[in-house]
């Protein structure tokens, strides 16, 4: 029996979020499972991905093969890599806190407040205008001289 870790699909129209598994490779996509492993929520931001590492390093160890979109996900959490004896990935990113946001915000406004940014943007047309105000103006001095 071939068995393979697949993604089942759960969820309503356009807010999918599926749960790792471990099924016969003949089975259908959301059909009857072994035992699932792990979760992935891809419209959450960032990707939510929880995989049991321990079950996950037993099914690799037992011949078990993921699919593409699983293999992608065992390479984020390192999972991938640990069974082939591969180094570790750099970590997932944390989300970000209201603490971040705020750290952020506060350098942003001292930047303002001292003068670094620019208070307008510069647009195409508005190089556009200013090179014909100074053609004007150009225009009426040679006119008065």
């Amino acid at each position: 029996m071939a068995v393979k870790i697949k993604l089942k699909r759960l969820g309503k129209i356009r807010q999918p979020h599926y749960r790792i598994v471990v099924a016969d490779a003949r089975t259908r996509r959301d059909g009857r499972a072994i035992e699932e492993i792990g979760i992935y929520h891809p419209t959450y931001n960032p990707s939510r991905i929880e995989v049991n590492a321990e079950r996950a390093q037993y099914w690799l160890s037992v011949g078990a093969q993921p699919t593409e979109a699983v293999l992608a996900i065992l390479k984020l959490t390192g999972d991938w890599q640990a069974h082939k004896g591969l180094p570790a990935p750099a970590p997932l990113l944390q989300p970000v806190t209201k603490e971040d946001k705020r750290r952020t915000f506060d350098e942003f406004a001292k930047a303002l407040e001292g003068g670094d940014a620019k208070g307008e943007a510069i647009t195409q047309k508005a190089k556009k205008a200013d090179k014909k105000a100074d053609e004007a103006e150009a225009a009426a001095e040679s006119t008065e001289a």
